[in-house]
């Protein structure tokens, strides 16, 4: 049961992949039939590869259950075998001994020759039990015979799976090789660009640092907003308790404090003082850790958190404080948990952003052409929150999402699910 049950397991993995990898070529199709980058082509070649390798892997694991679950009934077939001929033998001699003395004549002589009552007894049920045993053993031939029948031709179809499953891996790894060689053929075109790349890149690296900057000053004015907010509430909560004990002279001096809480309190701007609804909110989303939904339905991470090697060119550093998702033309971006837009940023003409709070952290949603959440919305999870941008330039469809906790950048791919 458990080695069925593993099979199940990797039978369903390895459809995840296969569909991943079908949504994987036709983004391939598309961006290829745009002819806009090749930087582009290698980054989807690049998933594809690495999911044919996962298949690969799946279906070796498969294979090798396979084989041990074989080998397992194989020795239940020759223990069975064993029992067999042993059961055969016993029940052949007891036929013999039967037949032998099968006349009602010896039988009845058997027990009449008994010298008293007590043995006579006695033999009549020996010869009772003698009977129901040798019946009891035909039983049990037939059931291990049955039982022998059925393992065997659990085995045949084993080996049958077993063979389309080394023909799937021998077509996955030929495959394989030509996904390499496609791949390395991008590759040489690329290094033939160099200079352009690394132009690229450092303006898009600068494009990135002043976006980071202004997210950083919008998550500071809403950290402050919300403090400011929860302090007018326990400033309210102080005038309203004062109000109830009757005190005229502490009720005045408390909603004077109460008018003058926004203007003269100090708050911080770079962590919230969580309300208890707002603390069981980002204990939730703390406590999802690891199972969170992607920012989209499908896609591949392309750019990974933090300092990132160039994908062609090692020594070239690129920078990013989310992770980078490339998916299909005209998908939509979705809310990884339920919580408040706290902000709808324009960053370029084309480039717009959504802010979502879930108590003391915050999920960032960038590169999005068009919005359908206002700031104040309540969005619950997987909740559509606005349409990505394909880049005419370069034809990708990609996605940038951030994840933190006050002010301090999280890697959000430790966040998300392994799908």
């Amino acid at each position: 049961m458990w080695s069925q049950s593993q099979q199940e397991k990797l039978e369903q993995r390895k459809a995840q992949i296969q569909r991943e990898i079908r949504d994987n070529e036709k983004m391939l199709i598309s961006v290829k039939s745009k002819e806009k980058s090749a930087l582009n082509v290698f980054l989807i070649q690049k998933n594809k590869i690495r999911l044919k390798e996962n298949l690969i892997h799946t279906t070796e694991k498969q294979t090798r259950l396979l084989g041990d679950d074989m080998y397992r009934n194989q020795l239940k077939i020759n223990k069975l075998n064993r029992e067999l001929d042993v059961l055969k033998e016993d029940y052949a001699k007891k036929i013999v001994n039967s037949y032998k003395s099968r006349s009602e004549q010896s039988r009845a002589m058997f027990i009449l020759s008994s010298e008293n009552f007590l043995q006579a007894y006695k033999r009549a049920q020996y010869l009772k039990q003698y009977t129901s045993f040798r019946k009891s053993q035909g039983e049990e031939i037939n059931a291990k015979s049955t039982e022998l029948l059925s393992i065997n031709e659990k085995l045949k179809l084993q080996k049958v799976a077993k063979q389309k499953l080394l023909a799937e891996n021998q077509k996955e790894r030929a495959e394989l090789v030509k996904e390499k060689q496609e791949q390395e053929k991008v590759v040489n075109s690329l290094k033939k660009d160099k200079n352009r790349i690394v132009s690229d890149i450092r303006k898009k690296q600068r494009e990135s640092k002043t976006i980071d900057a202004q997210i950083n000053r919008l998550i500071r004015e809403a950290i402050a907003e919300a403090n400011r907010k929860a302090a007018l509430e326990r400033a309210k909560a102080a005038a309203a308790a004062a109000a109830a004990s009757g005190d005229k002279k502490s009720t005045t001096a408390t909603k004077k404090e109460v008018a003058e809480t926004v203007s003269r309190t100090p708050v911080s701007s770079s962590r919230i003082e969580l309300t208890p609804e707002d603390r069981v909110l980002a204990d939730n989303f703390k406590a999802n850790r690891g199972s969170l939904p992607w920012p989209v339905e499908k896609g591949f991470i392309s750019l990974g958190y933090g300092d990132q090697p160039h994908p062609v060119y090692n020594t070239l550093v690129v920078h990013n404080s989310g992770i980078e998702i490339t998916t299909n033309d005209g998908a939509n971006a979705r809310a990884v948990f339920g919580g408040e837009v706290s902000s709808v940023m324009v960053l370029s003409p084309v480039n717009k952003a959504v802010m979502i709070q879930h108590g003391d952290y915050f999920t960032i949603y960038q590169n999005l052409s068009s919005v359908s959440v206002s700031k104040g919305d309540k969005v619950s999870i997987k909740q559509n929150i606005g349409r990505i941008r394909t880049n005419g330039d370069t034809g990708k469809t990609v996605i940038k999402f951030l994840l933190l906790q006050n002010t301090t950048y999280n890697n959000p791919q430790s966040w998300l699910s392994n799908r």
